[in-house]
């Protein structure tokens, strides 16, 4: 029986059900009353716990199994055609021997379970940015985390019949149930069973035995990302792992910002900044993702493909991020966190101390905040749709998207990269970006042990990385005088005796002010060998409480410093061999001889 118009989409589907064997197939349709059912159903099997209407309306708490609590990297895969064409950036295996391993892994896998087939598009439903997908799972978790995340509709259903166009996504937890068998909380597979699986040449997505994060939410990193990167290179757009912001004059002149950091280095607080300088506002359009294409004016758009945050909880306080914490008063998924005795949740660095000083943690025992274990998971997420954001901004879903005046880099420096320097050109542009880097760890010397993430791309770039930092380089040369203008920021900085530089949160509006002003042409700039910096004369630094020693060090240029951060960036750009640019190889000279 047909279970869509589409005779492509009902082949996959009737081929993937061979394959799992699930007990019943459903379409999902994106309902509320499909989600509130599921919601519903996981309660009453003890995989879900509903959250105190008053305290949390509508919202719900889960706990993982402890095996499977964050991306599996190790067991995330680019299966391409050729080993070069996944680079040395990328797990690879080959197709034909990856489809035979998890073939057998698939076989049954879904016994006992019910296959929910999601139709869903990334980016606002019709946009001719907007990709529309299909994830086969047989996690209701994932179906309502989804529902959050992606635009899940009969809309995007219809748009596949009516072209047979869509990206296959098929997705199983690996814990098949046998006849009368309970199921376990969380069920999930060992992880030598997980597989994140990535087929570039058919554009198709195999994920196996995690229920977790991006290794089940498909559309996320693996579509949004990993597949889209490559689609992107071959139709001549982007897709990247940035932020987009709006930022609006007192004038009412409006800015579009794109920002790429590595993970832990404030990308959601600064979609979300709550701007310090008088006038100035910024509103959110994304805090992860963006895709961007050429308009016919030349200049480029960006969408952000989901629609929803999957924000890590510990760290998120009304301090660092107010504007994330008003976005999960309600109808929001919590997991791996604390549910405290009155039916809330909590984690730490929430700013506040446990209510009731305990609860439930994140392995679901009871736990106290004063017995000095952790309670909630370091990497602990909640799910709330980005309608719910107070500063999102009224054009997040425009389908044209809108256009970036502003690509900024940056990392995790406590020394050597100051607060903020602007690229000579585009070209010089894409070399900050592609030689982004943070400190390995706390305790190391910036100079001697840096972790590069070009872009912040390196777990998430779906082809080989010298082709990709390629293909900047080619976007640049067709956007030409268009091109946004690029930056890179540190707000890491520390004083010898590790105090903070820069205050950071919503100070960091100045240094965008700045890049503004810099577009706008109003403000000049210092030459230095790295780049163009602030003139103090054109920092806005009314009501900062920052000395004059403390600037010069924000802004200084050490040269020997730089030296050796150069010849890091050497030794690991020479991973890529003769893929890597000429283009970056230039760039490297020119810059150390411009260090003397």
């Amino acid at each position: 029986m047909s279970l869509t118009k589409s005779k492509k989409l009902n082949d996959w589907i009737e081929e993937i059900q061979a394959m799992c064997q699930p007990d019943k197939v459903v379409i999902c349709d994106g309902s509320t009353e499909e989600y509130d059912r599921l919601m519903r159903e996981m309660v009453a099997s003890g995989m879900a716990v509903k959250l105190n209407e008053e305290n949390r309306p509508n919202s719900y708490a889960f706990n993982s199994d402890p095996s499977d609590v964050a991306r599996v990297e190790n067991r995330t895969f680019i299966a391409s055609v050729k080993e070069e064409d996944a680079g040395p950036t990328n797990n690879w295996i080959d197709p034909v021997e990856l489809k035979k391993t998890m073939s057998s892994l698939y076989n049954g896998c879904m016994k006992g379970r019910t296959m929910y087939v999601i139709p869903f598009s990334m980016g606002p439903i019709g946009s001719p940015i907007a990709k529309n997908a299909v994830e086969v799972t047989d996690s209701p978790y994932v179906v309502v985390n989804m529902h959050i995340m992606a635009r899940v509709s009969t809309e995007v259903l219809h748009l596949i019949e009516t072209s047979d166009e869509f990206i296959p996504c098929l997705h199983s937890v690996g814990k098949p149930l046998a006849e009368g068998e309970k199921d376990s909380r969380w069920p999930c597979a060992p992880l030598e069973d997980k597989y994140i699986a990535h087929f570039p040449e058919e554009n198709l997505i195999w994920s196996y035995g995690s229920g977790y994060g991006g290794n089940a939410l498909l559309g996320k990193k693996c579509l949004a990302l990993r597949i889209a990167s490559n689609m992107a290179r071959k139709e001549g757009w982007m897709a990247e792992h940035m932020l987009i912001l709006r930022f609006t004059s007192p004038e009412g002149k409006q800015y579009h910002i794109a920002a790429a950091f590595p993970s832990a280095c404030g990308k959601t607080n600064l979609a979300m900044l709550q701007s310090t300088v008088p006038g100035w506002k910024v509103e959110t359009i994304g805090d992860d993702i963006a895709w961007m294409k050429p308009g016919k004016d030349g200049r480029l758009y960006a969408i952000n493909p989901e629609s929803g945050f999957f924000g890590v909880a510990p760290g998120t306080s009304d301090n660092s991020n107010p504007m994330a914490l008003a976005s999960i008063k309600e109808n929001a998924i919590f997991t791996n966190v604390v549910v405290t005795e009155d039916g809330d949740v909590w984690w730490e660095d929430m700013g506040y101390d446990c209510p009731g000083g305990g609860g439930t943690d994140w392995k679901n025992n009871p736990w106290r905040q004063d017995s000095g274990e952790k309670g909630a998971h370091p990497n602990s997420r909640f799910t709330a749709r980005a309608s719910q954001c107070p500063v999102i901004c009224e054009d997040w879903e425009n389908p044209t998207g809108v256009a970036i005046d502003i690509f900024v880099f940056g990392g995790k420096r406590t020394t050597t990269m100051p607060l903020v320097h602007e690229a000579a050109s585009f070209e010089h542009g894409v070399y900050m970006g592609a030689t982004a880097s943070s400190e390995a760890t706390a305790a190391s010397l910036d100079q001697a042990a840096l972790r590069f993430d070009p872009f912040a791309m390196t777990p998430f770039i779906g082809y080989h990385a010298g082709d990709y930092i390629q293909h900047w380089f080619d976007m640049g040369e067709k956007l030409g005088d268009k091109a946004p203008r690029c930056f890179y920021v540190n707000w890491f900085r520390k004083t010898d005796d590790g105090k903070w530089l820069w205050p950071g949160f919503g100070e960091n509006s100045r240094v965008l002010k700045w890049m503004c002003d810099r577009v706008e042409g109003s403000v000049g700039a210092i030459e230095t060998p790295i780049g163009l910096m602030p003139k103090k004369e054109d920092f806005y630094f009314e009501g900062l409480d920052l000395s004059e020693d403390a600037w010069k060090e924000l802004t200084k240029v050490d040269t020997e410093a730089f030296k050796a951060t150069v010849e890091s960036a050497r030794e690991y750009l020479a991973k890529f061999g003769n893929k890597l640019p000429s283009k970056m190889t230039d760039q490297l000279e020119a810059l150390k001889s411009r260090l003397g």
